[in-house]
């Protein structure tokens, strides 16, 4: 084998499931067909689930000083996000260019191998692995490996070798998305409509403005290249009437509404992460953050399948896991699109939501599933209310867990919290040391209504999600080690 895991596509979902591996301690090849990161930035900002994970990991700090805001949107209707309880904001205007940049900094630290220039040509899957046909800068080569992810996009070659079902609806329409310098333009919130279509304007740093431009009823085209500045120009002086000719373009893109999802994130020894999995509008910028999230889920398994700590079976939780997730972006984009992309006749119903969204418990159930903080996996292990959710923010004697994102956990290793000084408890967990640290000490300063009220003990997954609580989960603690950690040793 070349490397238990072979991984293609080097964007933030590539970057975060090579970094989770080497956190894991599984060998990762990356193979990557661009020579250098394009330096182009389509996701903008993080939701407040991935600043959890990167803080988690301990990269917030990479990122420098960062912008947080509670003003959001659900398909241009405006919603509060400061309603949410997490322990973090979500992130503005962070370019997807400093989010890749990071990321591949911190996976080539942690030993990754990053193979650019490299195009994947061909996948056979074998019993006992798998095989990819890689044209390089010194020819076409074999590399084989126990396990092949694919994070190549919403074009990904990786699904289309394999024969992935990826139903759902084609696009309809066509957006323009530019960013330039040397123009003023007032900003203009998503869903601000207009009689032939919708514009978006706001300021980036660095003198940038990004422009987002859809004419109703304009047919998507298959484009072999970007769209050019005069296009998205002439369209933008069709719905607004001013001339923005001038403008220099940075970089400008197309994209459509297109909405697909693949019936099964994993096919034998090949598994899918982000765009290769899912294509969406992007509305409330949760592509990149689902990718990124989606990596997380899978990176701790993968790891521990390869090395031998646990078995195959729990390759299998990812997709019943992840498929959910992917199913709820699918409704709520969407959902989104019909709101600030449709015309006059869909006014009553912004008008409707818009009287709804103003009840706290309505803005939190929209901005809960914009950031991703509604997430609970189906573990059926109980009736304990954080079992399949992320560990809140809880304080501990001597230490300090935000959020889920704790110095704890930066490992990526399972945590046993013993708030009781349960000897017995911690006797039981013994023969998983070398997979899951103890740590005992009370919870201090429990808001009001915390979950975690009358919990004695908590096993935490190496992603931060509850995987067993007591009291209230069905089983013993052994057994929730067993099914997540694998046999004891």
């Amino acid at each position: 084998m070349d490397a238990p895991v072979i991984v293609v596509g080097a964007g933030p979902a590539g970057m975060m499931l090579a970094g989770e591996l080497r956190l894991a301690g599984a060998e990762v090849i990356v193979l990557e067909k661009l020579a250098a990161r394009t330096g182009e930035s389509r996701g903008l900002g993080f939701t407040a689930r991935t600043m959890e994970i990167f803080d988690q990991r301990g990269l917030l700090s990479r990122f420098g000083d960062i912008e947080v805001s509670n003003v959001g949107h659900f398909g241009g209707l405006p919603v509060d996000f400061g309603v949410l309880d997490g322990a973090h904001q979500a992130a503005k205007t962070i370019p997807q260019s400093a989010t890749e940049t990071v990321l591949e900094e911190w996976a080539t630290q942690l030993g990754a191998d990053i193979r650019r220039s490299h195009e994947v040509l061909s996948v056979t899957t074998k019993e006992d692995c798998v095989e990819v046909e890689v044209r390089g800068p010194a020819g076409v080569e074999t590399l084989r490996a126990e396990y092949l992810v694919g994070c190549d996009g919403g074009r990904s070659t990786i699904r289309k070798a394999v024969g992935f079902d990826f139903p759902g609806t084609a696009a309809t329409l066509e957006m323009f998305l530019a960013d330039v310098k040397g123009i003023e333009l007032a900003p203009r919130m998503i869903g601000e409509t207009l009689p032939g279509g919708m514009v978006m304007v706001g300021p980036l740093p660095g003198g940038i403005t990004r422009l987002i431009v859809c004419e109703r009823g304009t047919p998507p085209q298959r484009r072999e290249k970007p769209p050019t500045w005069e296009e998205v120009a002439a369209a933008w002086q069709r719905l607004t009437g001013d001339d923005i000719s001038h403008a220099e373009p940075v970089w400008v893109s197309s994209f459509g509404d297109a909405t697909r999802l693949v019936t099964e994130y994993r096919r034998g020894r090949v598994l899918l992460a982000g765009d290769a999995a899912h294509i969406h509008l992007p509305a409330g910028g949760q592509g990149m953050n689902t990718s990124i999230q989606d990596a997380v889920n899978l990176g701790w398994k993968l790891g521990a399948v390869v090395r031998g700590r646990a078995p195959e079976a729990l390759l299998d939780t990812y997709h019943a896991e992840r498929h959910p997730v992917g199913e709820r972006l699918m409704m709520n984009t969407q959902a989104q699109g019909l709101l600030f992309l449709s015309g006059a006749e869909v006014q009553p119903l912004r008008d409707v939501l818009n009287e709804l969204i103003r009840y706290p418990e309505v803005s939190r159930h929209f901005a809960a599933m914009v950031s991703g903080l509604e997430i609970r996996y189906a573990l059926d292990g109980g009736a304990h209310p954080l079992l399949g959710r992320r560990l809140p923010d809880v304080g501990l004697a001597g230490h300090r867990l935000v959020g889920s994102s704790t110095e704890a956990l930066r490992p990526a290793r399972g945590v046993l919290l013993d708030f009781a000084d349960n000897a017995g408890l911690r006797s039981r967990a013994t023969p998983w040391l070398d997979r899951v640290d103890i740590v005992t000490a009370p919870p201090a300063g429990l808001p009001e209504g915390s979950p975690l009220t009358g919990t004695t003990a908590v096993l935490v997954r190496p992603d931060g999600y509850v995987a067993w609580a007591a009291p209230g989960s069905h089983g013993d603690l052994q057994m929730a080690l067993e099914r997540w950690f694998g046999p004891a040793r």
